[in-house]
């Protein structure tokens, strides 16, 4: 059994005693990908679950966090941002090999491809709104009364951010990259004043990590909250754009050379004015520094992503390497945004 296999026989044991009507026999089909947490679709005569796991192997500190996952969508169930239920979690390594948790499976349609092939012009605009609605309501969720005040620290939220993945970039450097090296003392030299926005953030907010219905423009649930914590909002916006700069294609998934208008797709401008009235703010000073910011936070993923290839851990090794030979490219980028 390799690593990323599933012990069937434990893990059958293990829900009939802690989830609710759990009926076997079960099987197991591993979701592709991925290159954080892996993913797995359970099925039962029954039902179908998805079951999500930290990482075999040697791990940093407080990485693939799956049980802040299921707590802030367990939290989130009742609110106004869509997202699976959760069912039960288990911190027992014994039981599949490390901590994982189960959640319901919601079907529906995932795009890899932000030009949204075979959609229409008005079914693009739709699904685009409701990926700014969304993202609306999660930096506008009451944390208080959802009962995660205490999710991330106080503090100023892009200096602990740059400290922790510049941190977590020299933990799993394989190569010099001099262009991050400038990118992370720019950052240092030029933060924002701290401007008292404490919110939700979700940390990897993209239109591959929301599920629309089959038929529609509905958003049914936003998944992979790894990242998430209790931050500053700007990152989560500026992480859409950054998105959509990248090239086209399964690695870049971006929307570079795209003549956006012509396919009903919108501008990063709209994008960002929507979001600003749907939270009553003014506008955004300095957004060239928030680009900068998730530019430099997504070569450092990459760069962790690599090494766990690297060491034979990751959830798609070959996938890995390939996202990997991107950390330079994002980090030229982040340099380019700090001079808009």
């Amino acid at each position: 059994m390799s690593e990323q296999a599933l012990d069937t026989g434990q893990l059958e044991r293990w829900a009939k005693t802690h989830v609710t009507g759990f009926s076997g026999p079960l099987s197991v089909n591993k979701f592709g990908g991925g290159q954080s947490n892996p993913t797995y679709q359970i099925k039962t005569p029954d039902r179908s679950y998805v079951l999500r796991r930290k990482p075999p192997g040697v791990l940093l500190k407080s990485a693939h966090a799956v049980d802040r996952e299921f707590r802030v969508q367990s939290a989130l169930t009742h609110s106004k941002v869509p997202v699976a239920r959760m069912i039960a979690f288990c911190e027992d390594d014994g039981i599949i090999g490390s901590a994982f948790y189960l959640m319901e499976e919601v079907t529906g349609r995932i795009f890899d491809d932000p030009r949204l092939p075979g959609c229409s012009p008005d079914e693009r605009g739709s699904i685009i709104a409701a990926m700014n609605s969304t993202l609306a309501a999660v930096h506008e969720v009451d944390v208080e009364t959802a009962g995660l005040s205490d999710f991330g620290p106080s503090g100023h939220y892009y200096k602990r951010q740059t400290d922790r993945w510049s941190k977590q970039y020299h933990a799993t450097q394989t190569e010099d990259v001099p262009d991050l090296e400038t990118l992370m003392g720019w950052l240092q030299k030029n933060m924002p004043a701290d401007d008292g926005q404490r919110t939700l953030v979700h940390g990897d907010y993209r239109l591959d990590n929301l599920i629309f219905s089959s038929k529609g423009e509905s958003l049914l649930a936003v998944l992979d909250w790894e990242l998430s914590t209790i931050g500053h909002p700007f990152a989560d916006l500026a992480s859409v754009i950054m998105q959509w700069s990248m090239p086209t294609g399964a690695e870049g998934r971006g929307l570079a050379g795209v003549d956006r208008a012509a396919l009903g797709l919108w501008s990063d401008q709209r994008f960002i004015v929507e979001y600003c009235e749907r939270r009553d703010i003014a506008g955004i000073e300095n957004f060239g520094f928030y680009l900068a910011f998730c530019h430099f936070r997504m070569a450092a993923i990459l760069q962790g992503v690599k090494k766990r290839a690297l060491d034979g851990n990751a959830s798609d090794p070959e996938r890995g390497l390939r996202l990997g030979r991107y950390v330079p490219e994002f980090a030229m980028a982040g340099l380019e945004a700090t001079r808009k």
